[in-house]
């Protein structure tokens, strides 16, 4: 037993998991297929009356599924990584915290940050999970970060279909300052702690990652992931800029 622990919540020194296979595209399927559900039966699930045990319950999951990461780099004595190099610093923790509070209080101001974040910045930890790279489909580590990062587009579009929240012009102007003071205390972060790595804006990830074509030098790295920031921030905010233009013309018509 003792061995089967060590090696579930443990990690292998070769790669066990490939992006774009079937360990990469089930989960978000899986995560896609839960909120088209949602979609469909958000009316049904408005009026239910206890409705905010649903909320509670998401609650409940992101918080302890985040809290796992560390319990395992704390229980685990053969891991490398230390915890003071994982603390709850990057851009996916936080979206998942504040998402948690979000869910639970109904929280306006908390969705127009984190449905920023969450469709520009932890998009790329979706698109190339490259942190499990050596912990594949038999390791809590896979499971535990794809309930982390999941959950989180989860409740947002839970807010947005059951709770009709949505986004503007000014919810994008306060996740971006809200990001940008994030980017700051992790360059504090990364400068106090050795190792560290906070936002990636130290050095490029140790595994292979999206982020490689970025180029070493800080200013010019730091340059670079803002334009591309904002670029994405602009496309997540699309979608409702059309439907509020098709909108006015109708009330012309």
């Amino acid at each position: 037993m003792k061995n089967f622990f060590a090696y579930f919540f443990g990690e292998g020194t070769e790669p066990e998991f490939a992006i774009f296979t079937l360990a990469h595209l089930i989960p978000v399927l899986v995560a896609a297929g839960v909120i088209w559900l949602i979609y469909l039966k958000r009316d049904a699930i408005a009026c239910l009356k206890k409705e905010e045990n649903i909320r509670y319950i998401m609650a409940f999951a992101l918080i302890i599924t985040d809290m796992s990461y560390y319990w395992r780099l704390v229980g685990n004595t053969s891991l490398e990584h230390s915890a003071m190099e994982n603390l709850p610093i990057g851009v996916c923790c936080w979206s998942v915290i504040l998402c948690s509070y979000m869910v639970v209080g109904k929280k306006q101001a908390l969705f127009d940050i984190v449905y920023f974040w969450l469709l520009t910045a932890s998009i790329f930890a979706v698109l190339t999970p490259t942190v499990l790279t050596y912990t594949g489909p038999t390791r809590y580590r896979y499971y535990q970060f794809w309930l982390e990062h999941t959950l989180g587009y989860v409740a947002i579009f839970y807010m947005m279909f059951v709770h009709k929240m949505r986004p503007t012009i000014k919810s994008a102007v306060r996740s971006y300052v809200a990001l940008a003071v994030a980017a700051v205390f992790a360059y504090i972060v990364n400068r106090l702690i050795p190792g560290a790595n906070y936002l990636y804006m130290a050095r490029p990830e140790a595994a292979p990652s999206i982020l490689d074509i970025l180029p070493p030098n800080f200013a010019l790295r730091l340059l670079i992931m803002a334009a591309v920031i904002t670029l994405l921030y602009a496309l997540a905010y699309l979608p409702w800029y059309i439907k509020d233009k098709r909108a006015a013309k109708k009330a012309e018509i």
